[in-house]
């Protein structure tokens, strides 16, 4: 005997699978890094956010443990009731110092950042667009905003510059820094001359370029030299390039203290373990510290391009650790990183809807953990693969 519930998840659940949709998780029995065990058995890993190889390094572990004996496993409370600790207090200050900002608020996840962000400064009568591509969070942000929301066209600022003409109340424009599936940098500084234009403010979700790009590791607002008064609102994450947990907004103080006030997400949430912000401040130190880390990493995504392209697969035009390489249909994505699982490599077949219908592709991830050899030892693999692409396609 079944229910209303469950008829309508088993359908789900049938669909997904017929449409070679079906998300499955893989338990990995190791810390994450450039080689991973799953299953007893050891796979390079190329579908990691850990682009600079943080998540395990020594100096961070270590200090997580010895925060942990001081501080305890969790914070107790949220940061409004009691538990902001002096962690959570010197992280912010050295995240505003270095982005570049007045001040930083901590927030448990990125995606609550962006819901809490969003929906403290626009709501009915505002107006929030967005680029298509977006991350899933900040286009959940402005469904709950209740502002009129819209979205233009991929970094096409003719179609942005259309929407602004017919605007209302406050604007805000959001976009990501680097787009998660595709990797492709925003146009930042036509964003924020328009956004200027219109008396709007501007927002950059800088979660895949934070660590890795600009003179400094402070993300692609300082790839392109701009600063608080062009970029008002950004927002970081913690748990990719910086190999923890968590996220933050900065900006200038009048804009946290009004999240403070204003963002649910952050008012009514449990603050991050203390012992996690100790463990992010020496990962911060670390970005700044080593700047090689960078560079490796720069060198192994042209590396990878150069020859991906003489192996006459499809890249998309990035130039960061996300190096997406298009299949087309959903079936051919799953075959591709089936095969390569079977050749020792962890890659990730990313499908509608988290992309375009018919752009299914691998999101292949490098890090500046990884060595040039396992770069090359993926490239061949590919080479070795490539048939499968073909199968089933008739």
């Amino acid at each position: 005997m079944t229910d209303a519930f469950t008829d309508y998840l088993q359908a789900v659940l049938s669909e997904r699978r017929l449409r070679h949709r079906y998300r499955q998780r893989r338990q990995l029995d190791s810390a994450q890094g450039p080689q991973v065990t799953v299953a007893g058995r050891e796979y390079i890993n190329f579908c990691s956010n850990d682009y600079l190889g943080l998540a395990a390094h020594p100096e961070v572990v270590t200090a997580l443990r010895d925060a942990t004996y001081q501080w305890g496993a969790g914070s107790g409370a949220s940061h409004l009731v009691c538990g902001h600790s002096g962690e959570h207090h010197a992280l912010e200050s050295e995240l505003a110092a270095f982005c570049g900002r007045e001040r930083a608020l901590l927030f448990s996840t990125g995606y609550m950042a962006n819901l809490g962000v969003i929906t403290a400064l626009v709501g009915r009568g505002d107006t929030l667009l967005q680029d298509r591509l977006n991350h899933a969070s900040l286009l959940d942000a402005g469904l709950l905003s209740g502002a009129r929301s819209s979205r233009f066209l991929h970094a096409d600022m003719d179609s942005l510059q259309a929407k602004l003409a017919t605007a209302r109340g406050r604007t805000l424009i959001a976009v990501d820094g680097v787009f998660s599936m595709d990797g492709d940098l925003a146009p930042l500084p036509t964003l924020a001359a328009l956004a200027q234009e219109h008396d709007a403010w501007l927002m950059v979700d800088d979660a895949h370029g934070l660590g890795c790009l600009g003179p400094t590791g402070a993300g692609s607002v300082e790839h392109y030299g701009l600063g608080q008064a062009e970029v008002p609102v950004l927002m970081g994450t913690l748990g990719k390039a910086l190999g923890g947990f968590g996220a933050f907004v900065a900006g200038s103080e009048t804009l946290i203290e009004g999240l403070i006030q204003l963002a649910r997400p952050y008012i009514y949430t449990t603050a991050l373990p203390p012992a996690v912000a100790a463990a992010m401040r020496v990962s911060l130190r670390l970005v700044s510290r080593e700047p090689w880390r960078r560079q490796h990493l720069q060198a192994l995504i042209e590396r990878f391009r150069r020859g991906a392209h003489s192996l006459d697969y499809s890249l998309m035009s990035s130039t960061t650790a996300i190096q997406p390489l298009v299949t087309g249909s959903d079936s051919s994505a799953l075959r591709l990183t089936q095969a390569l699982e079977a050749e020792g490599f962890l890659v990730s077949a990313i499908r509608p809807p988290t992309v375009p219908e018919s752009s299914a592709r691998l999101r292949i991830t490098l890090t500046a953990a990884h060595s040039e050899q396992q770069v090359d030892d993926l490239l061949a693999a590919l080479k070795r693969v490539r048939p499968v692409l073909q199968e089933g396609e008739a």
